[in-house]
């Protein structure tokens, strides 16, 4: 399946011999002008997409939202492309959810991507896997690719703790992953392998739970390798 494949890229970093797990996308977004039509991406979830940094402060320029159109309008020059932010700092997937159809469907996105799992904590896994299904779901039936992120870290807690909440919900949003045959980023899965690398978190971190432009940097990376070969 698609995510496997993203997920043997860029947790062991081996050389790619797959196409593109969005390699359909990828066409749409090198047909020239005047066939090409304009393609939305959206990145749905809570603060760290919306773009705080250390709060109140909001630097969406080094979200990876942001980064994710600068790669992508570089990678497709000939693109008319936008990554809209439907992101609410504070929100969880409850809540998400219920304005999924409002604020995501009713955009036409080619794809959508939802973080969610660092603010479901709050929620609990039973709730916060219903409203994932529930969006994962809807996506799909409106024919928009669905790219799922586990939670970026919390310096408050343990991350090599198998059994916090973190790693928990983070193990529930792989399994969602693969249980719908939708992409993964595992955003946990590449802040652990810089650490293991010898870089210390508060380098990746804009707060306690927060990442700052080196942190977002991963993710982006990660959601532009999505559109290599």
């Amino acid at each position: 399946m698609y995510f496997i494949f993203a997920l043997i890229f860029f947790a062991i970093g081996l050389p790619a011999t797959v196409a593109s797990p969005l390699a359909d996308i990828a066409q749409a977004l090198e047909v020239d002008w005047p066939k090409n039509k304009t393609i939305h991406f959206v990145c749905h979830g809570h603060s760290v997409p919306a773009g705080y940094f250390k709060t109140p402060v909001v630097n969406s320029d080094q979200s990876y939202p942001a980064l994710w159109q600068t790669g992508l309008r570089q990678q497709f020059p000939h693109a008319v492309l936008n990554v809209i932010v439907t992101a609410i700092g504070g929100e969880d997937s409850i809540a998400g959810a219920a304005r999924f159809e409002r604020d995501v469907l009713a955009l036409r996105p080619a794809v959508v991507t939802i973080d969610y799992a660092l603010n479901d904590r709050g929620a609990g896994l039973v709730k916060a896997k219903a409203a994932w299904v529930q969006m994962i779901v809807a996506a799909q039936a409106a024919g928009i690719r669905v790219i799922l992120l586990t939670p970026t870290p919390d310096q408050r807690v343990n991350i090599d703790d198998p059994q916090n909440s973190l790693n928990l919900h983070a193990e529930q949003v792989r399994a969602l992953a693969q249980e719908h045959g939708v992409l993964l980023i595992d955003s946990l899965a590449l802040f652990k392998a810089q650490l293991k690398a010898g870089v210390p978190l508060p380098d990746l971190m804009s707060q306690v739970n927060h990442p700052n432009g080196a942190g977002h940097a991963l993710i982006a990376e990660a959601l532009l390798g999505l559109f290599h070969k």
